[in-house]
């Protein structure tokens, strides 16, 4: 199978691109980047990555065109949520994350490929403490962010039939930034940390989901689905806590088991750009009607990105 990855160069299009190859699957990778970066050496020779602009709908329809993908996974996307709130960014967050969204599953119906849209749980409004199941559509975004991945799906529920629309939370991956990151970052200067502990949900890690996705667009089983890392919900606060117990016995010299976290509420921390879910909760129990595989439990997916990193060049 012939499968474009859009953003190929964030956390998750990596990830997905190294394990279509690892099952023999054609992969065509695309990015704003006019270089493939050196680590897609391996994946990518110069005719099968494109330095797309998604934001760009001829440039996007030449390309499916051209290649004639039966599947595209969709992972591009404006992903800084504090920025997107900046009036200054407002029409380019809707151009990458709606118009190109756009661009993506027209082409995609043209050339009759399956499409795999990555959302996220901000289409909702967070409230509550129940888990949001998959086929919810009682929207109501905060934040721009949200409102832009939210007309995301509309467009791909819109043109498409052969989709999957695929909502994940709280992602931490190799590539670029994320909480982990920071965490590890952060705590090599200060032992005195504060975390949230009202914002509940599930970590995800890439890795893992890239599995979940291939296995999807392998099958027809189209539709709405939730994916985190499997275990209990957490806070943001549990979450840092057992980044540094895990830090701390991995780089005893590193000096993590200095840093002290301490639990505050949204409002102790202090107001961000964009209005943040307190429930992130996902229900995920339609990926085991549809014979899908869960997530491993999120503390173990901790622990094997930990021996995938170096924490002193963080």
């Amino acid at each position: 199978m012939k499968v474009l990855v859009t953003g190929v160069g964030g956390q998750l299009g990596f990830d997905v691109s190294c394990e279509l190859a690892k099952r023999g699957h054609d992969v065509i990778g695309s990015d704003v980047s006019v270089d493939a970066p050196e680590r897609f050496a391996e994946l990518f020779d110069s005719s099968c990555y494109y330095p797309l602009d998604i934001t760009d709908e001829e440039a996007v329809m030449t390309l499916f065109l051209d290649e004639k993908p039966d599947a595209v996974i969709h992972c591009a996307a404006w992903t800084a949520v504090d920025a997107a709130e900046d009036p200054a960014n407002i029409e380019k967050v809707r151009a990458v994350n709606d118009d190109g969204t756009r661009y993506i599953a027209t082409a995609a119906k043209i050339v009759d490929a399956k499409m795999v849209y990555i959302s996220t749980d901000y289409v909702f409004n967070g409230t509550g403490s129940e888990p949001w199941t998959p086929d919810c559509k009682d929207y109501n975004p905060i934040n721009n962010y949200g409102m832009s991945k939210l007309h995301g799906e509309l467009a791909v529920f819109g043109k498409m039939e052969k989709f999957f629309i695929v909502r994940i939370a709280w992602v931490f991956g190799l590539n670029g930034n994320n909480f982990v990151k920071t965490m590890l970052r952060v705590g090599k200067t200060h032992k005195q940390l504060r975390v949230v502990n009202d914002q509940v949900g599930t970590p995800t890690y890439t890795f893992d989901l890239a599995r979940l996705l291939v296995d999807m667009v392998e099958s027809e089983k189209y539709g709405y689905y939730h994916a985190t890392n499997e275990g209990c919900y957490i806070s943001w606060y549990e979450f840092a806590t057992e980044i540094f117990r895990q830090a701390a016995l991995k780089w005893p010299e590193a000096g993590y088991n200095e840093v002290s976290v301490s639990p505050v509420t949204t409002e102790e921390y202090g107001l961000s750009a964009a209005a943040r879910p307190f429930n992130s909760r996902l229900d995920k129990s339609k990926l085991d009607d549809a014979g899908f595989e869960r997530l491993p439990v999120w503390q173990d997916a901790l622990a094997r990105y930990l021996d995938q990193i170096d924490w002193e060049s963080i």
